[in-house]
């Protein structure tokens, strides 16, 4: 089987449970770094599916790599090879399919519940799963693409998830590890203090309450939206 490519855009934002995933599936992936240099490939016949990760870049930023994700996503749509985005990627994926990135009306840092949408498209993805308690950690959002139905929202950002055919770009974050979590509230720690006050803003402790139990029912969550999005890999 053709591995699944897994674009990394910061150190700390790497697959997280999704490459756990994976290797439980024994389904064979590739880490490209892009933030230590890795070019992207410059078509995707090489693997089975194509997976972006988060960053603390937006993807209207000026930067060398970002013109190509977005032309290899819409290659991959085109082969009917599957995406899947989270947080950054997502957003990557809805400006390659027609959809704008701007800022959110909140900044959302830590955990909250999202939804899923009343509609086919979000049923077949989500099953009975009605809502959720995802992480969050983003200041801006994108719109759903012409051809894309939402599939997730909350209170503090519209547009938590779209999908279309294969494909499936989410605004919050499923992959999330302990590990990952406490790296974030440490590295991050200087953005948290200058965002507290806002509604959809917890303090490093508070994000870190009951982890060990929050991250089991994430994970549970992501395998069901992970197992849906292998069902499509490409051959």
């Amino acid at each position: 089987m053709k591995p699944v490519a897994i674009f990394r855009h910061a150190q700390s934002e790497g697959p997280g449970y999704f490459a756990t995933f994976l290797n439980e599936k024994s389904i064979p992936w590739r880490l490209i770094r892009i933030d230590e240099g890795a070019p992207l490939p410059e078509d995707v016949h090489a693997f089975s599916g194509l997976v972006f990760m988060g960053g603390p870049m937006s993807v209207n930023d000026d930067l060398p790599w970002i013109a190509p994700a977005l032309d290899l996503i819409r290659q991959a749509v085109a082969r009917d090879v599957p995406v899947l985005g989270h947080c950054l990627g997502g957003q990557l994926m809805a400006k390659a399919l027609g959809g704008v990135v701007t800022r959110n009306p909140v900044k959302e840092i830590g955990w909250g519940e999202v939804k899923v949408a009343s509609n086919p498209v979000a049923e077949a993805w989500f099953g009975g799963i009605k809502a959720f308690e995802a992480f969050h950690w983003h200041g801006e959002t994108f719109s759903i693409p012409p051809d894309a139905s939402i599939v997730l929202r909350n209170a503090h950002c519209a547009h938590q998830g779209f999908a279309q055919g294969k494909h499936l770009a989410l605004q919050c974050h499923v992959e999330m590890t302990e590990e990952m979590v406490k790296e974030w509230c440490t590295i991050g720690a200087a953005e948290i203090e200058a965002s507290l006050g806002g509604p959809a803003v917890e303090t490093a402790q508070l994000m870190q309450w009951a982890l060990p139990e929050r991250i089991r029912k994430l994970n549970a969550i992501a395998a069901a939206i992970y197992g849906g999005w292998i069902m499509g890999l490409a051959d």
